[in-house]
């Protein structure tokens, strides 16, 4: 199911972006969010695969909003105060995560969990995810009215949908000072090589130890992995879910000031290294010393690590931001680094935990090979991310 998502959002990604640098970033937010809510609603409603994979592929193919939002947060910072406000995104990314998984398993079969309040309910029993779908998009549906209330559009003069069917003419550049650029004059170095590249090399190396982690943490001790139960699994994941947004919010403006932007990206990259290799490390020392103090220590050292690598978002989308050729393609510029990211979200878990089934099931170098080939991979991302410039490009 998530493969559909990104294999779709990859498809219209760059579309959805380029075209909020001419209609603007609200009426695009606000298509995202229609395409959110109903998408859930069809997916609370679905009896059938393929109705699940279509209300799947909807999500992804109207849901343009992850580079248009990062363009508005943009467009109403200063490159200043830009850090402090990104350093907020994980904390929301936590807490939608979280509260999103709680609603699920809570609201899931409410006719079975709940018999006395929705036990006699043949609509329930016919549609036993429909409530727990239903939840969030109403919320969505919430947050849409608010959004077209209260969002003020940031791109000066867009053009409505109405004269952009018509196809007729855009104000003249005495009217508008800058126009947005045609793709490829978006193809350049700063653009494609640097910003969008090491974004899409920064995805694939967490998505993969992502992935790799629940499968990791399920599976016996013996077959190289620490045999933990879920709610034993939830809780680290939620730790973690936890302790990143508060060392996001309090350590990342912080330490972009003190280092620079490329020292903190390049840093957080390095911390992917023994987040890889602690994988064998925690297995090694729970056939030693058993599932305990021990091997939760090594845990948390995991979860630290894989706090460090998140820092190096924030730093990337201030690339991304300053990499744009002019502020009227800042959407067209994200949407290029969106489009990579998707691609790696949808290949990236499928190659990690195929490559981690194989080593466990033909005990290639021990079952760390997986590791091995992560760790290196690791260390080429890090030797890429070197390239980036010391200073951030002034747009």
């Amino acid at each position: 199911m998530q493969f559909i998502f990104f294999a779709t959002h990859a498809l219209t990604i760059l579309y959805w972006s380029r075209l909020s640098d001419v209609v603007g970033r609200k009426p695009i937010i606000l298509i995202g969010l229609f395409g959110l809510s109903l998408s859930m609603y069809s997916f609370g409603l679905s009896t059938t695969y393929w109705g699940a994979i279509f209300s799947r592929s909807l999500h992804g193919a109207l849901n343009g909003n992850a580079g248009v939002i990062k363009s508005i947060v943009a467009e109403i910072t200063n490159p200043t105060s830009l850090p402090q406000v990104l350093s907020y995104t994980p904390a929301a990314w936590s807490t939608g995560n979280t509260l999103g998984q709680l609603i699920g398993g809570l609201l899931s079969r409410p006719a079975d969990q709940f018999p006395n309040a929705f036990g006699n309910s043949q609509f329930l029993k016919k549609y036993p995810y429909f409530l727990a779908c239903a939840v969030p998009a109403t919320f969505s549906a919430l947050v849409w009215v608010l959004t077209y209330a209260f969002l003020r559009e940031t791109v000066p003069s867009p053009v409505t949908f109405r004269s952009l069917l018509k196809k007729q003419p855009r104000p003249s550049s005495a009217e508008i000072p800058e126009s947005p650029y045609p793709l490829r004059r978006l193809m350049t170095r700063r653009v494609i090589v640097l910003a969008v590249i090491n974004y899409g090399t920064l995805t694939l190396v967490e998505v993969s130890y992502v992935a790799i982690q629940p499968l990791f943490f399920s599976t016996p001790v013996s077959r190289g992995g620490l045999g933990l139960a879920p709610p034993a699994i939830g809780k680290i994941l939620a730790s973690f879910g936890i302790l990143n947004s508060v060392f996001q919010f309090t350590c990342f403006a912080r330490a972009n000031a003190l280092w620079g932007t490329k020292r903190v990206f390049v840093g957080g990259l390095l911390c992917a290294i023994p987040v890889y290799l602690l994988f064998p490390v925690m297995n090694a020392l729970a056939r030693a010393y058993g599932v305990g103090r021990v091997v939760y220590s090594a845990v948390a050292l995991h979860v630290i690590f894989a706090c460090g690598l998140s820092l190096c978002h924030g730093c990337i989308n201030i690339y991304i931001s300053a990499a744009s050729p002019n502020r009227a393609s800042l959407g067209a510029t994200n949407g290029l680094a969106q489009l990579l990211v998707s691609i790696t979200r949808t290949i990236g878990p499928a190659i990690s935990t195929s490559l981690f089934s194989l080593s466990v099931a033909e005990g290639y170098l021990g079952g760390g090979l997986v590791y091995a080939v992560f760790i290196s991979i690791s260390l080429v991302v890090v030797a890429f991310g070197t390239t980036l410039p010391r200073q951030v490009w002034q747009s």
